[in-house]
């Protein structure tokens, strides 16, 4: 599989070659350590560590069921509004250096911190989604099966 080192004409030909052959009814098997390249290119995912299946799921069903997702808040009332997240059942943790006025929300749709905002007067500077991506959900499912981590056999 062509990646990010190959020549773009030549990956996204072969990435369209691919989809064709999968809509022909073809299967198309490919192996690859490059989650990026399977985000951009395949629909199913199979997961295999130390031999044994650790995933077999569509692509975003398994990274929807192996990370989290959280909001990022920027507000100039980030106290006030940890408050009324935090009442409201939501985790809250400072989000990048003291100070920033940001805040990481997991467990509170973005729908939901900017109503509570809104209904309590806190202003909003920012309201993301943050996704974690492919690689992350691979690398936490996959943890209990490297057989070598740093140089270091398990």
């Amino acid at each position: 599989m062509p990646d990010a080192r190959g020549a773009p004409p030549t990956v996204l030909w072969v990435r369209r070659l691919f989809r064709r052959l999968a809509s022909e009814g073809r299967t198309v098997f490919l192996s690859s350590h490059l989650m990026s390249e399977m985000e951009n290119t395949a629909d199913e995912l199979v997961v295999i560590g130390r031999g044994r299946l650790i995933a077999a799921e569509p692509l975003r069903d398994f990274a929807a069921r192996s990370t989290r997702s959280s909001v990022v808040v920027g507000t100039p009332q980030a106290a006030e509004l940890a408050a009324v997240l935090t009442a409201a059942g939501a985790s809250v943790e400072p989000e990048g250096s003291a100070g920033a006025e940001k805040l990481a929300v997991t467990g509170l749709p973005a729908g939901r911190i900017g109503a509570l905002a809104f209904e309590n007067g806190v202003r909003l500077d920012e309201l993301t989604t943050r996704t974690a991506s492919l690689e992350a959900a691979f690398m936490e499912l996959t943890a209990d099966s490297v057989e070598y981590l740093a140089g270091q056999p398990r």
